[in-house]
Parts: C-alpha cells; structure tokens; sequence
C-alpha cells in the first residue's frame, strides 16, 4: 500500500537481499530516512518487529522470501520530450521505467525537438520534465557537427557526457561527426575538470551500407544486410585509434551489436585505453529468424543479429569484455513503424520495451547459470559508474539513495499490453513468457510502483532531475 503521510522512516526487512559485495543473496533489514531519501543502515539479518507498525513515523515492509535489489540505472533511453511526446514523454517513460524496477535513466540527446546540443535546448527539456517524472532523470548532451563549443558549456550544466554518431541519423537536427570533426570534440573534452564520457553510435556509414542484396522491403534479411557487422567493426576500430590520441578521454561504444568486434575491444581493454561496451536487451534475448519478417517492431540500429552472435555477445558480458546492459528504448508512433505494410526497410528503427529488461534478462540469465547479483552489476552498478552516479546510485549501501525494487524471481508472466506501460504499445516482446515480477518500486524511500494497487493508484511522481 501507499507510504502514510507523515512517515519519516521506511524500514524493509527480506531474507534476499542483493548486497554489494556478494554473490548469493543475504537475509538483511534496510533503513531508509524517507527526508533525506538515503540509507541510514543496513542489519545484515531478517528483522521484522510487528509492534512497531503502528508508529506512524515507521513504515515497516515485510518482504518476507521476496528479493529485494537496488533499483535499476538505464543509461539509454529515449524520452523524446519536448517535440516529440507523441512518441514518448517524461511522465509515460519514467512511469514504465520504475513498473520494471529502474529508478535512474540518462535521457539520450536526439529524438527530442530541440535537441541536446546546447544549454538553451537542455533548459527547455528540463523545464518540460519537471512535475512529470517517477524515476530520478539524468541527460547526455549531444556532439554533433559544429557544437564543439557547447561542450564545456553543457558539461558545467550538468549533463553526464556526449553521444555523438558517426553515420547518417536520418535526424537534421542530430548531424553525425566526420573523424575530423570528432578530434575537435575530444580536444575540448580532454580539458574539462569532469572529464565527461563520450558515448558512440558506432556504425561507421561506408560505401558497404545501406545496399541490400535483397529488394524485398518485408524481408528482415533485407536490412540486415543493409547493415553489417563491418559497419560497427570499422566505427570501433576508428574509436580506439583515436584513443590513441586522446586517451584521457572516457569512450563508451553503446549497443553493442556486432560480435566480430569484440576482438578489437578485448585488445583495447588488455593495453589500458578507457574504453566501456554496452549492449542491450533486445540483443541478448532475441536472435534473428524468419518470424522477424513483415514484423518493423524488430528494427532497430545496428540490427538483431543471429543466434550465434548473440552466444558471443552473453559469453563477452560474462568475462566482463561487455560493461552493462541496457534498454535503448527508443519508441516512435505506431504509424512511423509501418506495421500495416510490413515494410521493415522504410518502418522507423527503435525498439519499444523500458520496463521489461529485468524480467528479460533473468529469463535468459537462468538457463547460462548467471545470478542475479551479476545482473544487478550489469544493470545498476555498472551503468551508475557509468554516467557518474555510483556516489547516489547503484547498490545498497548506507549513504546511497533509498532506491529499492522488491522482486518475485519466480513469477512468470506473459507479455501483453497491460505490461507495456509506455505511450506507443508495440513491442517485439509481446507473447514471450518471462520469469520475475517488479511488486514495489521505492524512489528514495518514497513508493513510486505497487503492483497490487494497480502501478500508481494513490502515489505521486517524486523523481528529481539529476
């Protein structure tokens, strides 16, 4: 039920609980300060006093066998507000956000009118989330063609780094970046006090892409081979030659796809440059079949790749070549994703699924022997490091953010529209059977989901802008 008002102390006892540290599961009790939002203190037992519920200072939560994680950081997601909130938006984004246990996003730069690319533009989006958020909202700015003295600018406003892509956006308003260009962007970034990331779409657009072998525009072969491994395999090889030159620049590859470069980034890591990988979701629970033809809801950029790339992809997060996983939710309206036609090369790319990727990733987590401490790290740890949030975000420890998910790792659920939570319900995932259930979501001691009042009935949006 909804926290009573007044409640100062959110107290939630479990004998599963995901503690830093640890690969198995703790029984351990947690004390939030709802005022400050943070952990005050952590017993490393299951303690349950039934006679102090009825302080109304104290809201006592038993999560009896229910596991208790820290709440998720997605660090890739699309939220498209102002411009395009027909798309998405801040209050549909977020609320389907912590319905899947993720407390923190970081707002990607494109897709939004105006876009990321100056202080003025990240004023207007902030002011447009404000009132609107259930999780905590970070940005990324945008590196795009000239804005190169924007950076420091954007950076002492607070966002967390750059994207920036190295090929056609199909977006005016989000030019990509020739190599020269991107020089000129890591000049400026190397003498900032912050030392801000800079995050890569890395497809490098060549003379190989966009030239499918076949015509068919329903067939997903058609854009698959559109858009080949080589593309991504060329765009990290550029990435790392420019490390070179800037090594004290942060670079971060986003949605990995491409299994054939993970050589490349193995060697990058083993002589020091400061290279992180993610991949996500979409390319670690779904393989390339025929069943993708006339279906545009599996398009997105880089591509779903086959069943062996994506082995190649879990075995490269499990010995750590992969940082973290994310959602790269990336919605668009029903009508831009030809749905009616079929037609996969001219449908608008983007995967819709914020939400879902715990249960996603447990789903298949469990037939590798992958715990779910090792997601937690993957998901919320990591992606926290990440966007710079670790002293706020990602595990339970005291001084940290009250951020808490109680969770049914048993529970399955067949995904339907009544789980899609986001505006535009079309999602590749819809008729997959997946285990784990999100029953609470608590932002800073406050709840923010209830599975069993229905998601929100009673609560408010909380979230703070990061």
């Amino acid at each position: 039920m909804p926290v009573p008002s007044g409640t100062e102390i959110l107290v939630i006892a479990s004998r599963n609980v995901i503690l830093p540290g640890f690969e198995q599961p703790q029984a351990a009790t947690i004390k939030v300060d709802i005022r400050t939002g943070t952990i005050t203190e952590i017993q490393q037992q299951y303690v349950y006093h039934p006679t102090l519920v009825s302080d109304p200072k104290i809201q006592w939560i038993n999560a009896e066998n229910k596991f208790v994680l820290p709440g998720l950081v997605d660090t890739h997601v699309h939220l498209q507000e102002p411009g395009r909130t027909d798309w998405e938006g801040f209050w549909t984004g977020t609320r389907a956000a912590v319905s899947g246990g993720i407390t923190t996003l970081v707002d990607m730069p494109l897709d939004s009118l105006p876009p990321t690319t100056t202080v003025a533009n990240l004023l207007r989006k902030r002011q447009a989330a404000i009132g609107q958020c259930w999780a905590d909202v970070a940005f990324w700015g945008g590196a795009i063609s000239g804005n190169q003295t924007q950076l420091r600018p954007l950076a002492d406003a607070g966002v967390k780094g750059f994207k920036c892509f190295l090929g056609d956006t199909g977006d005016e308003e989000f030019p990509w970046v020739t190599e020269d260009e991107l020089s000129e962007h890591m000049e400026v970034i190397q003498d900032i006090a912050s030392q801000p990331i800079l995050l890569f779409h890395a497809e490098l657009d060549d003379s190989c892409a966009f030239k499918p072998v076949s015509e068919d525009p329903t067939l997903y072969d058609t854009y698959l081979n559109s858009r080949p491994e080589r593309m991504e395999v060329d765009a990290i090889s550029m990435i790392t030659r420019l490390q070179e030159r800037y090594p004290s620049v942060p670079c971060h590859i986003a949605h990995l796809s491409a299994s054939s470069a993970l050589p490349i980034i193995k060697n990058s890591k083993r002589r020091g440059l400061n290279l992180t990988v993610e991949t996500c979701f979409h390319y670690l629970c779904l393989s390339a079949t025929n069943q993708f033809n006339r279906h545009p809801e599996f398009k997105c950029s880089p591509p779903i790749r086959n069943d062996a790339n994506r082995e190649l992809l879990w075995d490269a997060l499990i010995d750590g070549t992969i940082d973290c996983v994310v959602s790269d939710h990336s919605p668009c309206a029903l009508e831009l994703k030809k749905l009616k036609e079929g037609n996969i090369m001219d449908a608008l790319g983007g995967i819709h699924g914020l939400g879902l990727g715990l249960s996603l990733l447990w789903t298949e987590a469990k037939k590798r022997n992958v715990s779910i401490a090792q997601i937690v790290r993957w998901t919320s740890e990591a992606t926290a490091e990440l966007a710079g949030l670790s002293a706020l975000k990602g595990g339970i420890t005291v001084g940290r953010d009250g951020d808490l998910v109680i969770w049914d790792p048993n529970a399955e659920f067949k995904v339907s529209n009544e789980h899609l939570r986001f505006k535009n319900k079309i999602s590749p995932y819809k008729g997959l059977t997946l285990s784990g259930i999100v029953h609470q979501t608590f932002l800073r001691g406050c709840l923010v989901y209830d599975i069993a009042h229905n998601g929100f009935d009673g609560l408010e949006a909380v979230g703070n802008l990061l």
